[in-house]
């Protein structure tokens, strides 16, 4: 009889899917769990036994021994943070997308939100009626028809995003290092990071969808901004200092750019400090921002997928198939 293959879900994130990973895997893993509400010597135990960890962030430096750890499953995407060294030689990393829909709507919702003004529409309305005014009579609004969407890094958001903003009649253009495959959804033109800031110049928005790397740190700074539309919109899904903090809140504020819809920031939650500003510029003093709290991907049916993805890829594990989504090997 086969050994079951030990597997370890790693944090409060996993604790939800524990009954449901171990359903989806069967005999084949053996499958234990732990979490930050469980007490340290538990993961002392659990973690040196483990072939496949499922999990996010660890503390490189006060994490156990995993010597016999064969694979590290992320269960998100991001993986700017791994300290590879704190892994066994030989240890692959796996990281999943399955974010791609939920975003990509996030965006569309966001462009016709600055289009539309539903919101102070509807407030406006609630509190003070009609205004005298005549049925279809007013103030008129945008439309994203004919508007121009830059796509900044054509991975699987910008993709997504391409297919929807195509359905609303927009053009699409997108810069990034590599062009699409043939199978993949086309943008209207394509160049390389080097026709960046042409790129820029004819977008009425721009989606920056780019991960975080000693190459896109501060990627848009002050002149990229510049070389933006006056007003242009700039939208970032990807990772908060891929902009640069000072250079955009001096944008929006002096009106050199439309506006911006950010939902990824400069500073995060941590023990010490469990509600900190976003930024350590008010952006919420703005009246040209949109600002949501790192939660564009959030639905159950991205949870739903990515998790799918996870248990795919160690069955294929299991098989002694090629992983999908294969990020770094130590």
């Amino acid at each position: 009889m086969t050994t079951p293959i030990d597997l370890l879900l790693y944090g409060r994130m996993t604790t939800p899917w524990v009954a449901w990973m171990s359903e989806q895997l069967g005999a084949a893993f053996h499958v234990t769990h732990w979490s930050e509400d469980d007490a340290p010597e538990a993961l002392e135990e659990l973690a040196p036994k483990a072939e496949i960890i499922v999990g996010g962030r660890f503390p490189a430096d006060t994490f156990p021994a995993v010597p016999d750890l064969k694979l590290w499953h992320i269960p998100f995407t991001g993986f700017d943070w791994l300290k590879p060294d704190a892994l066994p030689t030989g240890c692959r990393v796996c990281n999943t997308f399955e974010h791609e829909i939920a975003i990509a709507e996030y965006t569309m919702a966001a462009m016709l939100e600055i289009e539309m003004g539903l919101g102070a529409v509807s407030a406006r309305f609630k509190s003070k009626g009609w205004e005298n005014r005549a049925p279809g009579t007013g103030e008129d609004r945008g439309e994203l028809f004919e508007k121009t969407l830059g796509i900044v890094g054509y991975g699987h958001i910008g993709r997504e995003t391409a297919k929807r903003a195509k359905a609303f009649g927009m053009r699409v253009l997108a810069a990034s290092r590599r062009a699409p495959a043939p199978d993949m959804p086309q943008p209207d033109a394509f160049t390389t990071m080097d026709g960046l800031d042409a790129m820029l110049g004819e977008s009425d928005y721009v989606l920056v969808t780019l991960p975080l790397s000693g190459e896109t740190r501060g990627l848009f700074d002050s002149g990229r901004l510049a070389a933006m539309k006056p007003d242009g919109v700039v939208i970032n899904v990807g990772r908060g200092k891929v902009i640069d903090e000072a250079a955009l809140y001096e944008a929006l504020r002096d009106k050199t750019i439309g506006g911006a819809v950010i939902d990824v920031w400069y500073q995060y939650p941590t023990p010490d400090d469990p509600d900190p500003t976003p930024s350590k510029f008010p952006f919420e003093d703005l009246d040209n921002v949109i600002m949501t709290p790192h939660m564009s991907a959030l639905t159950h049916p991205m949870r739903t997928r990515r998790w799918q993805f996870v248990a795919d890829n160690l069955k294929r594990y299991g098989r002694g198939e090629e992983l999908e989504n294969v990020c770094v090997t130590v």
